[in-house]
């Protein structure tokens, strides 16, 4: 998938609905401007509007701006609404969202830490 192959330090998820009509300024300066994070930073912006069945990923590239665009055929993306805020989160929760489950998935294992054997 080619969203993730790009090598990113952070990916963040606009929650709730976004304006799906913003180009790549719009965007970026709804980042800017919303959630005070820097849209030229190695990071990747993923948006989505109230149909849930296209996404836009706004990602700096050194050079310029790089713009995806998803639109599902059949069926809708599991995108977290009950937020009014940017979450961040991780390439494995990115590939879930991708492949059309929810970021938090009940079933899946959650890293243990402070054991000890004695």
């Amino acid at each position: 998938m080619l969203i993730e192959s790009l090598h990113t330090e952070h990916i963040y998820v606009a929650c709730g609905y976004t304006d799906m009509r913003k180009s790549i300024d719009g965007l970026a300066a709804f980042v800017q401007q919303s959630f005070r994070l820097d849209p030229f930073s190695n990071s990747l912006f993923l948006f989505c509007g109230r149909r849930s069945d296209r996404i836009k990923a706004l990602y700096w590239e050194g050079d310029g701006f790089v713009l995806l665009y998803k639109r599902l055929e059949n069926g809708n993306f599991q995108w977290p609404r009950n937020e009014s805020e940017v979450k961040n989160i991780t390439p494995q929760q990115l590939r879930w969202l991708m492949e059309g489950l929810s970021i938090n998935q009940p079933k899946a294992h959650r890293p243990v830490s402070g054991l000890s054997i004695l």
